[in-house]
C-alpha cells in the first residue's frame, strides 16, 4: 500500500531553513515509496480561529475557506510533516492560526464524542520540524505542548521531531548538511509502513551548531 505523506510549511517567508527542512523530509519520504504532496500556508487565506462555538455543536468549523480544504488532506493523509519556525518560543502565528481552526476536531472529540474515523482507529504519524535562530534549548518546549495537544485531536500518533537551533538567516540550513540528512532519513522513516508504531516520539536535536 502506498502512504499518502502531507507536507505543510507554516514559515512566512520563501526558502527559509524549516521549509527547506520539510522538502527534505518529503523527499525522504518519497525514496520510501510514498505519495508526497506539499503545502505552504503563505498560498492559502483562511482566518483564525474566533471561538464562535458553532463546532461545539456540529464538530464542524462553520467558516468556509482555505482551511477547509487543507483539513480536508490533513485527514486524509496518512503521514503528516509539519514544519515551523520558532517564534518567541512558539509555532508561528501561520501556523497557529491553522492549529486553533482545528478546534473543531477537539469539539468532535471530547464534547461530541464523535470519532474522526468512523471505522475505527487509523495509523496515521506525523514528523515535526522547527528551527529557532536563539542559543536557547527551551525555545522548542513551546512547540512541543501545543503539537501534542494538536496531535491527539487530529488522531496522529508523534513520530519524531528534528529541532534545529542557531539557524536565522533564510537558506542557512543547506550549508549543514548533517540537519538536511537528518531530514531525509526521517522522512524515509516516517513513510516505513513496516516500522512499529512509536511509544514516544523520538527526538532529533541539532542545537549549539552541528
Amino acid at each position: 500500500m502506498t502512504l499518502n505523506v502531507l507536507g505543510i510549511s507554516s514559515s512566512p517567508r520563501e526558502r527559509s531553513n524549516s521549509d527547506l527542512l520539510l522538502r527534505e523530509a518529503l523527499r525522504g519520504a518519497e525514496s520510501a515509496g510514498a505519495a508526497t504532496e506539499y503545502i505552504t500556508l503563505r498560498d492559502h487565506e483562511f482566518g483564525p480561529c474566533v471561538a464562535c462555538g458553532a463546532c461545539a455543536l456540529t464538530g464542524r468549523c462553520r467558516f468556509d475557506d482555505a482551511f477547509q480544504g487543507i483539513f480536508e488532506k490533513m485527514v486524509a493523509a496518512d503521514r503528516l510533516i509539519f514544519a515551523t519556525p520558532v517564534f518567541f518560543a512558539a509555532v508561528c502565528a501561520q501556523g497557529k492560526r491553522l492549529i486553533d481552526r482545528c478546534q473543531c476536531l477537539w469539539s468532535r472529540k471530547y464534547l461530541l464524542a464523535e470519532p474522526l474515523f468512523p471505522d475505527g482507529p487509523r495509523d496515521r504519524r506525523a514528523l515535526v520540524i522547527a528551527v529557532g535562530g536563539s542559543r536557547g534549548r527551551k525555545v522548542f518546549d513551546g512547540i512541543r505542548l501545543t503539537i501534542g495537544y494538536w496531535f491527539d485531536s487530529l488522531e496522529v500518533t508523534h513520530f519524531a521531531n528534528l529541532f534545529v537551533n542557531r539557524m536565522d538567516a533564510a537558506g542557512d540550513v543547506v550549508k549543514h548538511p548533517r540537519a538536511m540528512a537528518e531530514a531525509y532519513r526521517l522522512g524515509a522513516a516516517l513513510a516505513d509502513a513496516d516500522r512499529p508504531v512509536p511509544k514516544a516520539p523520538t527526538d532529533v536535536e541539532l542545537f549549539e551548531g552541528f
